[in-house]
Parts: structure tokens; sequence; C-alpha cells
């Protein structure tokens, strides 16, 4: 597995190992020593969440949970492809208000490790598309927020005209209108 460190402080992009034959593949999805020896601070992941989004052009975000109940993810596509975005929102960081964007696919088997304090979504870039990703706090619902998709603080080009959107998405609050705050350092 090749751990590589993104331009947002805490975000990494994990690169496995594949190993194929005529038979197939078989790869490592997972390994908290390799990701501990590169210095990241694993969490216990206690849920594992997997959606399905039947056709391309579809966002979805950018969501979070608010403190105490903000989520560590490990994120990963199984099958067809999105362009994974996150920002970070934690006020007194480095790259506060910057974001990144990361193409996962099943081809690709690449992950993204997105630490408390993220704002996260994605576009998916084919139909049939399954994500699948990893938490460190179960899902709260009083906690779960949205924050505007095309928030211009943001300047996120998602590469669609017309996303496809659920209600929430479309009635999220811009960042500067909503109750999400996260603050860099100690307790997010």
């Amino acid at each position: 597995m090749t751990i590589i460190k993104t331009e947002l402080e805490g975000a990494y992009i994990l690169e496995p190992q594949v190993f194929g034959d005529n038979r197939g593949w078989f790869m490592e999805s997972y390994n908290e020593e390799k990701l501990k020896a590169a210095g990241i601070a694993v969490p216990v992941f206690i849920q594992d969440n997997h959606s399905y989004s039947a056709q391309k052009g579809i966002v979805r975000g950018l969501h979070c949970q608010i403190s105490p109940y903000a989520q560590t993810k490990l994120i990963r596509c199984t099958r067809g492809e999105i362009e994974d975005v996150i920002v970070d929102i934690r006020k007194g960081s480095p790259s506060f208000g910057k974001h990144i964007k990361v193409l996962l696919s099943a081809q690709n088997k690449c992950q993204l490790f997105i630490p408390k304090g993220f704002l996260h979504g994605f576009v998916t870039l084919s139909d049939d598309v399954e994500v699948q990703y990893k938490v460190d706090a179960y899902y709260n619902k009083p906690a779960d927020r949205s924050v505007r998709y095309d928030d211009p603080v943001f300047g996120i080009d998602w590469g669609v005209r017309e996303p496809v959107l659920s209600d929430k998405d479309k009635n999220a609050p811009l960042l500067a209108e909503s109750d999400v705050a996260f603050t860099y350092g100690g307790d997010v």
C-alpha cells in the first residue's frame, strides 16, 4: 500500500498493491499497522456504509456530522467511478477553505482517508456506482449536516451543468449560513 499525503493536512490517498493473475486479483484494502507507520492517527472504525448511485452526474454532498459526532472516513468506490471532493473547514488549519478532488474507481481501487473537520461529497462519473466507506462514529441524525455543493466560497468545479441532487442537498445552506464549525487541532 502506498500512502500519499494530499495538500490538505491530515487527508491521504491510499493506493493498494494489487496482485493479479488469470484468475482475477487480490488486494489488501485496509492495514492499520501501515497507516500508523505513516504517522496517521488511526481511529477505531465502527460502522461501514455503502451507497448506490444509478446514473452519471449525481452529486452527493457536501456532508458532515457536527461535534461530538464528527466522523473520520475512509472512502472507496467499488463499482464505477467518482470524483471525490473534500473541503477543509477547520478554522485555523493551514488549508482552511481549500478543497481537493480525487478520482476513486473500481479500476484504480484507491481510497481517500478524510479526518474530522472536513466536508465530503462526490460526483458520479459513470452509471451504476457503488461507494463504500468506514467511519469512526455512528450516524447521528441530529448531528447530520449538509452545506451547498456549489457554495461560491469553495469554488468547486463539479464538472456537471445540471447535477442530480437530493432534496437535502438542493436545500442545503451556504457554509456561512450553517452551524457547521470545526477548529484545527485538539478536539474538532
